[in-house]
């Protein structure tokens, strides 16, 4: 008899210019899981709020707070979810910063503050210039949640916008120069993929086209796989994805990481590995 899960989507105001991208990878996992002898029940985020389920064990691509908290008392009543409610909290810029950090991650010097606070005044105490400005409550939802700060008067501009639109906590990255590289993984299982940007067209608001072309640094791909492992480990993510970047001497820093991406520049291999690690943490 098939054993029966619930699948959660991912609300589309969470996808911004990767909809049907997230929902690929969202469907073929759970055909996986289907050939594999699961009964599937899919919900929208909305749904799952709005309706009573009894399963108890859950996969999803969820990120609406009213959904991540509803996740989290599922768990402590023994669900078993994947990735954990926790781990998606973690991903949230300020959170992500200080779990990086705390953990030894190499990661951008950085600091988070409220908008009210005078941007120059910060940069100038943490010895920065260029620097990047995000959002630090959630992921990136508009072009605008993530800005390019060349100079502090441009810095500065940006940090008015946030405020006026009343984004009251703002993670600020120092920038690092260098070649910009995507990196998609799941955990326990033997699957690593990175690309340039362009390469797997991953360009998704342009903030990829900062670092230029890429000069194709040397590196060690093992240690970049190591380092993103860690990182994800940090943040109790299983699947996951993100931003590195490679200085010109090979050393590699961490400058993002995501819970549960699209997997678009690799997504074939990629479904067997994550429907495969989901049943690993069912079957637990």
């Amino acid at each position: 008899m098939n054993r029966i899960c619930a699948g959660i989507s991912r609300a589309s105001r969470f996808s911004p210019n990767r909809e049907s991208n997230d929902n690929a990878v969202f469907s073929q996992v759970a055909e996986y899981l289907r050939e594999n002898g699961w009964d599937v029940r899919l919900y929208s985020e909305a749904e799952f709020i709005d309706q009573t389920q009894d399963e108890q064990y859950i996969f999803h691509m969820a990120r609406e707070e009213s959904t991540i908290d509803r996740l989290e008392k599922l768990e402590q009543a023994c669900a078993v979810v994947v990735n954990p409610a926790r781990s998606i909290k973690n991903c949230r810029r300020d959170i992500l910063t200080s779990l990086l950090l705390e953990g030894g991650i190499p990661y951008p010097r950085s600091f988070t503050a409220e908008t009210s606070c005078a941007i120059e005044e910060l940069m100038q105490k943490n010895g920065m210039s260029a620097c990047w400005l995000k959002r630090a409550d959630m992921h990136t939802l508009h072009p605008d949640d993530v800005c390019f700060a060349p100079t502090t008067d441009i810095a500065r501009k940006h940090w008015t916008a946030f405020a006026m639109r009343g984004i009251e906590r703002v993670v600020v990255n120092e920038h690092l120069s260098g070649d910009l590289i995507k990196f998609y993984g799941v955990t326990d299982e033997p699957f690593f993929f990175w690309c340039y940007p362009r390469q797997g067209g991953c360009d998704k608001f342009g903030h990829e086209r900062i670092n230029g072309a890429p000069a194709q640094y040397t590196f060690k791909e093992t240690d970049l796989q190591d380092l993103c492992i860690q990182a994800a480990r940090q943040l109790g993510v299983c699947i996951y994805g993100g931003d590195a970047i490679v200085s010109p001497d090979g050393s590699i820093h961490i400058i993002d990481l995501n819970d549960w991406p699209s997997f678009s520049p690799c997504l074939h291999e990629a479904v067997t590995h994550i429907g495969r690690a989901i049943i690993k943490k069912f079957n637990r």
